[in-house]
């Protein structure tokens, strides 16, 4: 199936009731959020948070303590294994599980490098460490115009001239009416930023915006591997010769609607894969440290 080859062939699993227990602990998405209606924009949070932001690093933490304590070649192969894979698909860890897609015809930045002049600085021009904030919006508006221009170069070709008009001041264009960010930690030089974009809402849901569509964006530190800053972002059709706001161009709303699948499907397939990790680390750290006879293994001067 179309659809699902973003997703490497990988087939989806079910999840088991000792998966569901640890989705409990590992997404902390509120009660009210998890039963609210995704599309609906009067419930949805402009922070739907995922994994935990250190979920990698907690991880790789998880499993170096069961190396400390000794393991069987079998075990090693295993973590070794494991280890791999989130060296391999961290992004996507990250990011796929909250239903962004991170292939290259869909993302906005990769792996762009931070300059040392987008760095705060003081009167005197002395650096103060980190990246100034305005920057923040600059990535995501940069990242916002490549994931519309993606449509017109890798996604909907047939409709290549209207999706980069949207980029313009040409006909019917695309505004940003409001903007919010979320600073989650100060990144510094060097590093690098991958930016992705997703829809907030159902375009199909009643509920929907008629005039426009609200994005997320996850601004990502690459030396962090978590993100740096969120963004909410409320975008309008507007027709720049009757010079109001307009609905939804056809094309546009047809390949919106396949879009959010696609993030539905990335999200439960990801998430899915984190469930998979946590029970094989689980099992892991049952087999080492923590047994009742379990015993640190520091060397020998032997």
């Amino acid at each position: 199936m179309m659809l699902l080859q973003t997703f490497r062939g990988r087939s989806l699993a079910l999840v088991s009731a000792q998966n569901s227990l640890l989705n409990t602990r590992l997404f902390s998405i509120s009660t009210a959020l998890q039963n609210a209606p995704a599309s609906d924009p009067g419930t949805t949070s402009k922070k739907p948070h995922g994994i935990d932001p250190r979920w990698l690093t907690i991880t790789k933490r998880r499993i170096g303590r069961c190396m400390m304590f000794g393991l069987k070649p079998p075990q090693i192969q295993e973590a070794g294994e494991v280890l791999q894979q989130i060296a391999n698909d961290w992004r996507e860890l990250v990011a796929g599980s909250e239903g962004y897609l991170t292939d290259e015809t869909r993302r906005g930045l990769f792996q762009q490098s931070v300059a040392w002049g987008e760095m705060s600085l003081t009167f005197m021009s002395t650096c103060l460490g980190h990246v100034n904030n305005v920057t923040y919006t600059r990535y995501a508006e940069t990242a916002r115009v490549y994931y519309t221009r993606n449509f017109a170069m890798h996604i909907d070709p047939a409709h290549k001239k209207e999706w980069i008009n949207l980029v313009s001041s040409k006909g019917i264009g695309l505004i940003l009416r409001s903007i919010t960010i979320d600073y989650k930690f100060p990144m510094t030089y060097p590093d690098k930023v991958t930016v992705y974009h997703k829809l907030v809402h159902d375009p199909s849901s009643p509920k929907a915006p008629h005039h426009g569509f609200h994005l997320q964006a996850v601004i990502i530190s690459e030396a962090h591997q978590r993100p740096a800053a969120r963004v909410y972002e409320d975008n309008t059709m507007y027709d720049y010769k009757a010079n109001k706001k307009t609905e939804l161009p056809p094309f546009v709303f047809e390949q919106l609607k396949t879009t959010w699948k696609l993030q539905e499907q990335a999200k439960k397939f990801w998430q899915q894969r984190i469930l998979d990790i946590e029970t094989r680390v689980r099992t892991l750290e049952t087999e080492s440290w923590d047994r009742e006879d379990a015993v640190e293994d520091t060397g020998s001067a032997k």
